[in-house]
Parts: structure tokens; sequence; C-alpha cells
């Protein structure tokens, strides 16, 4: 592996608490109707668009996307953006390919057509959105294709490989985790970080994993996932990983909630 460690694996497979395979079947069998996929998509969408500071809220949105309700465009556009991005990926494998044709359907209403999809080329600092505090500053501009190029060659070697349960959601929550510290677009990255997270997630474990509600659980824990964000340090090339354990146990803190 280039650039995910594996530091954690160990403890993480022993944290108690944490029926994988049970949560995934009680998963499997409550979500069976041909509608679920729509509903729980458009759940995920506006609570990871409102960890971003999106204003509408998450009734809204369900009465927007489930009975189709019409709002102000400036108020639906940019998660319709992102649920069309989920649907892309529900229909196609994850490869570095189909993440940037994803990413340029999320963030139509975010970046100009020229931006989409390319590297920043200016240093970026990750912000909560509540308080405004500065939580770190992202990876430098100059080292953003060399670090995404190894990133995106450990996750292909993960999709080749036969994973546990415990290491296909360890894996999945540092991809998530190192995308998020690498920050490599202008805008998008959290949207585009937890949407990594699960169109990994569905390419291991099937469709049931479009029902585990991650970003819900980081919209209702926000203030913890960004305080699990920043204990790694302040600055990329310094960030501390073996500090990386209370983030990766929130993913299947939500897949067991």
């Amino acid at each position: 592996m280039k650039i995910l460690p594996d530091i954690l694996l160990e403890s993480y497979r022993n944290q108690p608490g944490i029926d994988f395979k049970a949560a995934l079947q009680r998963l499997d069998e409550t979500f069976v109707r041909s509608d679920s996929f729509n509903f729980y998509t458009s759940i995920a969408v506006i609570t990871s668009s409102k960890i971003e500071g999106e204003p509408m809220e998450i009734d809204s949105y369900l009465k927007h996307k489930i009975q189709h309700i019409e709002y102000l465009p400036e108020l639906t556009q940019k998660p319709n953006d992102l649920f069309r991005a989920y649907i892309y990926a529900k229909e196609n494998r994850l490869s570095e390919a189909h993440f940037c044709e994803a990413r340029g359907i999320l963030t139509a209403h975010l970046l100009p057509g020229h931006w989409r999809g390319i590297y920043r080329r200016n240093a970026m600092v990750v912000m909560e959105h509540k308080s405004g505090r500065i939580q770190f500053e992202a990876a430098p501009a100059h080292l953003l294709a060399a670090e995404m190029a190894k990133l995106w060659e450990d996750i292909g070697e993960l999709l080749r490989r036969d994973l546990s349960l415990e290491e296909t959601f360890y894996y999945a929550s540092f991809i998530h985790l190192l995308f998020v510290c690498i920050h490599p677009f202008n805008d998008g990255n959290g949207r585009a970080g937890r949407l990594l997270e699960k169109w990994f997630l569905s390419d291991k474990l099937g469709p049931v994993a479009w029902y585990v509600q991650s970003e819900q659980y980081y919209y209702q824990h926000v203030d913890a996932y960004y305080r699990n964000l920043n204990r790694l340090g302040m600055f990329y090339e310094q960030l501390d990983f073996m500090k990386a354990e209370p983030f990766l146990r929130m993913l299947p803190e939500a897949l067991n909630n």
C-alpha cells in the first residue's frame, strides 16, 4: 500500500460492541422496498450537504424528492447535483475515471466548468462551517497529483483484494479520511469524500451499503466529526494517523446506530 496505512487495523478489528455481519443483515432485511434507495439517499444527500452549510431543511428536501414539491432553485440545485452523483455511483463501479465523472456532477452548481475535477492550485485550509473555525491545512498544491495517484493505486489494490468486513469498513473510513485531508479540489471535497467512502463500501458489500446512514450520523455528530479530523494535526505533512481511531470508529457506529 502506498498511502493508506494499516497501523490501526488490529486495534480496529478488536473494538467491542460492533457485529458487522449482524448489522448488515438487519439492513438487508429492513430495506426491501423498491423506493428505499431514493428515500435513504435523499437523507444521505441532504445531511451531507448540511454538513457543508447548505440551508435547506431535511424534511423539506424529503418533500421535494419524495412528494415532488418545488422549492427555490438556490435551495435544491446543489443537493440535487449530489443526488445525481449518488445515482451515478450506484450504477457504476468505483474507478478513478468514474469518480471524476461523479465529481463533475456534484459540483455542477459549486464550481465553474473549467474547475470541475481539476486539482486546485492554491493553498487550502479546511473550516468547520458552523463555527468558521480552521480545522487543518490540507495538502500543499504541489503534492496533490502524487498523493491522489497513490490513493487511487491503493483503492484499486483494495478493490481487487478479498477483504473481511472489518477490513472493508476500516479502509472505507481511511479512504474518506485521507481524501478529506488531501482536499484536492477547490470545493465539494467533504461531499465527495463521504460519497467515496460509501461507493467503496458498495463495491465490496453490494447494494446494502447504500443504506448505511453514515452521512446522517456524521451530521448528527458534526462536532465530533470535525474534532476527530482535527486530532491528526494542523498540517498535512505532519498528520499523525495513530490518532485516527476516533474518526475510524464513526462509520461502524453509524452502522450500529
